[in-house]
C-alpha cells in the first residue's frame, strides 16, 4: 500500500484547519493511506507540551494522531537516513534534523512526502512529494 506521509507541517495544517485545501484534499484519499513518522508524532506532542498541554491542543493532537497510521523508525530508515544525508549534504542541501529524519522515513517506506517544504523538491533528496497546498504532484 502507498501511503501519504504527512510531514509535520502539513500534519499541523491538518489538526488548525487554517488552509481549507489541505484538508480537502485530505478527503479523498483513504484515510489507511495516511501515515506520519513518529517523528511528526514526536514533534507534535512537543508542540502541546511547549504550549502547557492546553485542553483543546491536546484533544486536536490527540484526534489526529488515533486517526492516522504512525509508521515506526526501523533500521532501515537509518540507513536511508545515512544514504540519503550523505547525497543531500555532498549536493550542498541541507536539510534541518528531524526534516531529514521524515524525508528518510519516507523514502526508505516509499510513502510519498506530504509537504510544503521547497527543499524537499531539491532533484539530490530524492522523494515523491505533493504539496496538498498547492495541489502539486511530484
Amino acid at each position: 500500500m502507498t501511503f501519504y506521509m504527512l510531514d509535520t507541517n502539513i500534519a499541523s495544517h491538518v489538526i488548525r484547519g487554517d488552509i481549507p485545501v489541505v484538508r480537502q484534499r485530505l478527503t479523498t484519499v483513504a484515510i489507511q493511506q495516511v501515515a506520519i513518522s513518529v517523528v511528526t508524532q514526536a514533534e507534535l506532542l512537543y508542540g502541546v507540551a511547549k504550549r502547557g498541554h492546553p485542553k483543546a491542543l491536546a484533544e486536536a493532537v490527540h484526534a489526529f494522531l488515533i486517526r492516522v497510521t504512525i509508521l515506526p523508525w526501523t533500521e532501515d530508515v537509518a540507513h536511508t537516513f545515512g544514504d540519503l544525508r550523505t547525497a543531500s549534504e555532498s549536493s550542498g542541501i541541507t536539510l534541518a534534523p528531524m526534516d531529514m529524519m521524515i524525508a528518510s522515513h519516507a523514502k526508505a517506506t516509499g510513502s510519498i512526502l506530504v509537504t510544503r517544504d521547497k527543499i524537499f523538491r531539491q532533484p539530490a533528496v530524492g522523494l515523491q512529494w505533493e504539496d496538498w497546498s498547492e495541489d502539486s504532484v511530484h
